[in-house]
């Protein structure tokens, strides 16, 4: 299930790199920890949402049909200078704009390698839209700023972490797989403040064959319950279950498995 259109993507890959490089340029200390990423410092966060977007601009620009190493990625290291965010924030803005450009370019059904296979450009310009906005949760948790996602842009986030969760448990074997021996066993995620007409409720079971997803509502195993946006960050491991807002009911258990075994 994708809600957003290959345009909208790309307006929010935009849009997000606009916002991280608000924190960037906002006084906070380049080496300062990334509470949720410890071994990172901000600049090393930074670094890899760039590396990551010149990357993917390169696989689309370039129609790849083979992964591309990250050393031959034009410029893909990053900026000479080291702990300066002048020049780190120019980089990433000139990120930006190439993989926007390469993805509107491209348009969504251009084939183009990915680590599922031969996929095409919508695949790149979803993940790379997930990939920046919870990175940039991140950043702001590190700057002690508010963060703040568009509601349809953090259910599709979830939508797609759930997917690449069912790519995992294909490919990965028994070692990662998410699965639970006895009787099925369901998490029910329920944000508590968005549209209806977002349906923005899922249903994540876990048996013995391993996990599947679906949205709705139903009486599950555990819930987990609370705004949108704290409970994309929850189920992406940015905050913890007992942060503001967010409510656990019933075998918590099952839920820490998931965020556990679901840290890929």
């Amino acid at each position: 299930m994708t809600l957003l259109t290959h345009d909208r993507y790309c307006d929010e890959i935009a849009h997000q790199v606009g916002q991280l490089r608000a924190v960037l340029t906002s006084g906070t200390d380049l080496a300062a920890t990334v509470p949720t990423c410890p071994d990172w410092s901000l600049e090393d966060l930074v670094l890899h949402v760039g590396r990551a977007l010149r990357w993917v601009d390169t696989l689309v620009r370039t129609r790849a049909k083979e992964n591309i190493p990250q050393e031959q990625i034009p410029f893909g290291a990053g900026p000479e200078e080291r702990g300066d965010a002048a020049a780190l924030d120019k980089w990433l803005a000139e990120t930006g704009e190439l993989v926007v450009g390469a993805l509107r370019e491209a348009g969504p059904d251009t084939a183009v390698w990915s680590w599922i296979g031969m996929a095409d450009a919508a695949f790149w310009a979803r993940r790379m839209t997930h990939e920046i906005t919870v990175h940039r949760a991140d950043a702001t948790l590190t700057a002690g700023v508010p963060y703040e996602v568009a509601p349809e842009v953090a259910a599709d986030a979830l939508d797609e972490w759930l997917d690449i969760a069912l790519f995992v448990q294909r490919h990965r074997g028994a070692e990662g797989a998410l699965r639970l021996d006895g009787p099925p066993r369901t998490i029910h995620l329920h944000a508590t403040d968005s549209d209806p007409a977002l349906h923005a409720e899922w249903i994540v079971e876990l048996a013995a064959d391993g996990v599947s997803w679906r949205r709705g509502h139903e009486k599950a195993t555990v819930a987990l319950r609370g705004p949108l946006t704290p409970l994309l960050l929850a189920f992406y491991r940015r905050l913890p279950l007992d942060a503001p807002g967010l409510e656990v009911l019933g075998e918590r258990e099952v839920l820490e498995f998931w965020l556990e075994r679901s840290a890929f």
